[in-house]
């Protein structure tokens, strides 16, 4: 199969959707990779190291689409992207569709094969793919809120952990999933005191066996969402819904009544965010200030770290992308449920029930779609 690397575009992203070391492993396996020029600079690497590891280099990602059979990216493709896409070409990168129509749009036109990283399934229930940006978005959380605390910032003027003699900052962390822990290691790490707030009992006990008296865990009621949003000085959003839309735990009220120069980190704004203030940011501008309230919602927070986060990404996708260059799309989903679940869009069908579900499409069983 002929894969193609496009250079992400999107604010400030950096990451790449195959490093060198995966081309190689493609290549071994007798495929062929073709990347655009420039798409590793972010991480410090460059044309000559692809070629050195059999990946050819085009000019421009208009070469990349008309030529590849299966796109290979990190973040959702954006609008100039998508006119490139066509029929039965395979699209496999993080999409993140239920919040965003047009883009859903574009995709049902396209005809492509289009293939989340998010909905893939594993046997024990987790989300594979997803579950290596979680874990950097949920410490970086705790980074930028430190920083959104600062007077600088409009924040009130904490240091997370305080010092000796001064209390140190609330940390209120909505969803105990793999951001919220995530989350809580760094904020433990540094000091804070912390408070945990999620509806699954089995979470809150796991989370009480890893972290003991170190955080609070708290079953997520309206009741203690208002005691312990109102109260904090940090409030980590990581609350997932696999394939829907967030829902809006912290309303404009709650908001409202918050401290005045608290600061709000919303990781789910990739799927709409928790937050009813929130809305996207970038790198470039990332925090905006309601009711003296900072909101953090950058939506590719993981891109500034892409170091990290692009290794931690392709150590996990490889094995997907290898299944679908040596089998076709059909065969690979076909043979395997839990991956069939990344599928989201396919000739024209919405193939996930939330997407459809939250954009008001006709959902179609994969199943039937793939044949």
């Amino acid at each position: 199969m002929l894969i193609g690397v496009p250079k992400e575009i999107k604010n400030n992203e950096f990451r790449v959707g195959m490093v060198p070391a995966n081309v190689r492993e493609l290549i071994a396996a007798g495929h062929q990779v073709i990347v655009e020029t420039n798409a590793g600079s972010g991480i410090g690497f460059s044309d000559d190291v692809y070629r050195q590891n059999g990946a050819e280099i085009k000019g421009t990602a208009a070469e990349i689409f008309a030529e590849a059979e299966m796109i290979v990216k990190v973040k959702e493709p954006l609008t100039e992207e998508r006119a490139r896409l066509r029929e039965d070409q395979i699209l496999f990168t993080y999409l993140h569709l239920a919040p965003d129509l047009p883009q859903t749009k574009d995709l049902i036109n396209s005809g492509a094969v289009c293939i989340a990283y998010e909905t893939v399934t594993s046997r024990t229930g987790g989300l594979p793919l997803l579950a290596p940006m979680s874990e950097v978005a949920g410490r970086m959380s705790i980074q930028a809120g430190a920083q959104c605390l600062e007077k600088s910032n409009a924040g009130r003027g904490m240091l997370l952990g305080g010092v000796p003699g001064v209390n140190p900052a609330k940390v209120t962390i909505i969803g105990g999933g793999v951001v919220g822990n995530n989350a809580a290691q760094m904020a433990v790490g540094m000091g804070a005191q912390v408070v945990i707030l999620d509806r699954n009992i089995d979470v809150l006990r796991q989370l009480n066996v890893q972290f003991g008296s170190s955080v609070q865990t708290i079953y997520s009621s309206k009741d203690a969402l208002d005691e312990h949003v109102l109260s904090a000085d940090l409030v980590i959003g990581g609350v997932l819904i696999p394939g829907a839309a967030a829902p809006k735990l912290v309303t404009k009220e709650m908001v409202s009544q918050m401290r005045s120069g608290a600061a709000l980190v919303d990781v789910a704004i990739d799927q709409g965010g928790c937050f009813e203030t929130s809305h996207a940011t970038t790198h470039a501008e990332p925090t905006f200030i309601i009711d003296d309230v900072v909101h953090y919602c950058v939506a590719n927070m993981p891109g500034a770290v892409p170091l990290t986060s692009a290794f931690a990404l392709n150590n996990v996708t490889l094995p997907y992308i290898l299944d679908l260059a040596n089998n076709g799309y059909k065969k690979a989903l076909e043979t395997n449920s839990h991956f069939l679940n990344g599928l989201n869009v396919i000739h024209g069908k919405v193939t996930c029930e939330s997407v459809a579900t939250n954009l008001g499409f006709d959902f179609v069983d994969p199943k039937v779609a793939l044949a």
